[in-house]
């Protein structure tokens, strides 16, 4: 249901790793006076937010309830291993899976790549966040397989990453409440979407020119320079202007 009732703020919930600047850049140029307001929120605690009506959409990481949401996926991330940078995996551009048979991996309880069995050897605790988990890693207790996203996020300059080519991967997508789905929702489909701001499946394209006195004469000098095109493709003269001036014939001598 497409409703008119939107708030006069347009509340985005981005989960961490995510980056909606690009659309939040374009969404300021297009609608300068509808705030965009960014809510900053775990991963796991976003599909509640937008339930309970806490923001209007999200960029959050699939999979969500279909039944509930409606979901556009945006891109799908590299998964990586962070490793300190003294490690032996840094002497290889990427890793497997059964690269990682061997060694500590930390499995936070906020991780978002959905293992069915994590690889490697587990730690003996897990950590409560990644963020706790990236400080692990700095400390020598094991390795950490997080989408590329994270990894930038909590960069430290005494840690790499290295691409593991065949480790679960994470995809973001921008999701709303399908009964909540207001102009204002429709708008910022349409940016994330790529659309023009005259795009037909817009809002905001250009409206048709009113009807009025303006659009009758503009109408009055199509048609005066259409008739006056015809009076000279046929040899002759237009006669749309009632004040033209006739010549008088010349008397023969």
């Amino acid at each position: 249901m497409t409703g008119s009732q939107a708030s006069p703020t347009f509340r985005l919930a981005y989960v961490p790793g995510a980056t909606p600047a690009k659309w939040v850049r374009i969404w300021n140029e297009r609608l300068p006076g509808v705030p965009l307001a960014l809510l900053a929120v775990p991963a796991a605690e976003a599909p509640g937010l937008l339930r309970a009506g806490g923001a209007d959409a999200g960029l959050l990481r699939l999979p969500v309830d279909r039944t509930y949401f409606s979901a556009i996926p945006l891109y799908t991330e590299t998964t990586v291993v962070v490793i300190p940078r003294d490690h032996v995996i840094t002497a290889v551009d990427e890793v497997s899976v059964d690269d990682l048979a061997e060694e500590v991996l930390l499995h936070p309880l906020d991780d978002v790549l959905g293992w069915d069995r994590p690889p490697g050897r587990p730690a003996v605790e897990r950590p409560a966040t990644t963020e706790d988990a990236v400080e692990l890693v700095a400390a020598g207790v094991g390795l950490l397989v997080v989408p590329q996203s994270l990894a930038r996020l909590h960069h430290r300059r005494d840690l790499v990453y290295r691409p593991v080519v065949d480790a679960p991967q994470s995809s973001v997508a921008l999701a709303w409440p399908e009964e909540a789905t207001t102009d204002l929702v429709e708008d910022f489909i349409g940016i994330v979407r790529g659309r023009t701001v005259n795009s037909s499946r817009g809002r905001k394209a250009a409206a048709p020119e009113p009807k009025g006195r303006t659009g009758a004469r503009a109408g009055d000098r199509r048609a005066s320079t259409g008739a006056k095109t015809t009076a000279r493709n046929l040899g002759g003269k237009s006669d749309v202007s009632k004040g033209a001036k006739r010549r008088k014939p010349r008397r023969r001598a």
